[in-house]
């Protein structure tokens, strides 16, 4: 019988403090309370477009980005919200997002799938399956090519694994030797068909990997002290050996693929939601842990929560009142060039010239 590994006690995690997981705590729990807050005012039409929920997958978002340093970046899929706010981003920004709003941080253009902020090394938020991609690889190609010691790391969803730009970027990563991260959150269903049905796979998604000679592994995404050490690893090897990593985190989510996703209790049982939320749900799951560890107590864990909770309620009364973009911005970061009046950005004729 092989042993469990003690994640807890690698090396990475055992620098983490009380407050250092106090913090952790706290992060999740913004996340969820964000999420949650989301809901109602979507539901009553005060947000366009798509949003998807990131509710039951916390632990990934939050156990990577905690290991990141000044020259790690961000780039993830649509399901982007709990990224943004594990990398420094408030909730009025986000939640103005989700208004359409022009306090937003994407100045209401962009929408559920489209935070975006560099200032924070978080590169966004993109609506096209996989096309975040190659953009992992630029990212961290960049930061190579700067000589800096860092990293991209690169969400995709179990379905994204299918998309050709995917592999492509990985024969690119390997045959250069270019630190990315490329972090596949298997939440079980390709929108809304099992993983089963719709990946051709032996063992696991990440071993694919194994057809580009590169590194790779799978993690149990709801145990953080397992999410950190095995990240560490992959940017031990991208800040060291500027080497890429494909890692799988498993994992789950309580809605569909996005809240109009109607049929998300027919393709999963409700038996299985709820077997989720009742054993392994990540937030809980973190506070029992640091319940047993002396760190936080069932007081000490609900005025985390209240917090977050009070602070999700203001950032939609925030959201609320806040200004639509003014009719003058419509042209407005559309080509970088243009908006800087640079010589590229003065030459030719773009789509919105006379």
């Amino acid at each position: 019988m092989t042993d469990t590994p003690d994640y807890a006690g690698h090396a990475i995690n055992k620098k983490l403090t009380a407050e250092d997981k106090i913090d952790i705590y706290r992060t999740l729990t913004r996340m969820r309370r964000f999420e949650q807050a989301t809901q109602k005012p979507y539901s009553q039409g005060k947000m366009g477009g798509f949003l998807h929920l990131y509710i039951g997958q916390e632990s990934v978002a939050t156990g990577t980005i905690s290991l990141c340093g000044e020259h790690d970046h961000v780039i993830t899929a649509y399901r982007c919200h709990a990224h943004a706010i594990g990398c420094g981003m408030e909730m009025n920004e986000c939640m103005a997002e989700l208004f359409g709003k022009y306090s937003g941080c994407s100045k209401g253009k962009g929408g559920s799938m489209h935070f975006f902020d560099p200032s924070k090394n978080f590169w966004g938020g993109h609506g096209i399956v996989g096309g975040q991609t190659p953009l992992g690889l630029g990212l961290a190609y960049g930061v190579k090519y700067k000589g800096q010691k860092g990293s991209c790391l690169c969400y995709l969803g179990d379905g994204a694994i299918n998309q050709g730009a995917f592999h492509e970027s990985l024969n690119i990563a390997e045959l250069h030797d270019v630190p990315v991260i490329y972090i596949i959150e298997n939440n079980g269903y390709s929108m809304g068909t099992s993983q089963k049905r719709s990946s051709a796979y032996k063992d696991c998604l990440a071993q694919r990997a194994d057809a580009y000679d590169m590194a790779w592994d799978v993690v149990n995404g709801e145990d953080i002290y397992e999410v950190r050490a095995k990240t560490q690893a992959a940017l031990d090897r991208a800040h060291n050996e500027s080497k890429p990593t494909v890692l799988e985190i498993t994992t789950y989510r309580y809605f569909g693929h996005s809240v109009a996703d109607a049929n998300h209790k027919k393709y999963r049982t409700p038996e299985e939601i709820a077997e989720y939320k009742k054993n392994h749900d990540p937030v809980n799951l973190w506070k029992e842990q640091m319940i047993s560890e002396g760190v936080l107590t069932e007081e000490s864990a609900k005025e985390v929560d209240n917090a977050a909770k009070k602070e999700a309620a203001e950032s939609v009364a925030f959201a609320e009142a806040a200004e639509y973009p003014p009719v003058s911005s419509i042209f407005d970061d559309v080509y970088w060039e243009v908006d800087n009046n640079t010589e590229a950005g003065n030459t030719g004729r773009h789509f919105f010239n006379d």
